[in-house]
């Protein structure tokens, strides 16, 4: 067997196997930079996270809320009116999602979406314009997220 492989690797062999396995990978690396789509916008991009503890505002300390295995209540939807300083959640946009604007109307400059089952707080309002009713909400979990809303798509909900 030994002398079988000291007749099959020759110094002609081996530069052999070396050329051509060079040759192979110049071709794969051209292959890959010519093929490769190219670099997106979005690539660049960096998602920053606001992570904003809660604060319990009925003064109760049954629940350590530091906890990220205790299950919280489930909002539910509950009958009433909409008004200031009642939290409200966004419904019935099948996926769409609802426009929330700067100013209360239909012309003005849209500033982010809502989407089912998103909870905002109810901070001015109603203002009739374009024959719809507006109330300017704000993001329960991110205070950035404000704008205002049609009622038609929002429902008043309270904790279990």
């Amino acid at each position: 067997m030994k002398k079988y492989l000291v007749r099959l690797l020759t110094p002609k062999v081996i530069v052999a196997a070396i050329f051509v396995a060079t040759f192979l990978f110049i071709i794969s690396f051209v292959l890959i930079i010519f093929t490769a789509p190219p670099p997106s916008e979005l690539s660049s991009m960096i998602a920053v996270a606001t992570i904003k503890p809660y604060t319990n505002t009925n003064n109760t300390s049954q629940v350590n809320t530091n906890d990220p295995y205790i299950p919280t209540p489930t909002p539910t939807l509950a009958p009433g009116q909409i008004s200031i300083g009642s939290v409200v959640q966004v419904t019935n946009t099948e996926g769409t999602g609802l426009r929330f604007r700067a100013q209360p109307s239909l012309v003005g400059k849209e500033v982010f979406m809502g989407f089912d089952t998103e909870a905002f707080k109810v901070v001015d309002g109603p203002k009739q314009v374009d024959g719809y009713t507006w109330y300017f909400l704000a993001s329960i979990n991110n205070e950035n997220r404000t704008g205002w809303a049609v009622t038609n798509y929002l429902k008043t909900i309270t904790d279990q």
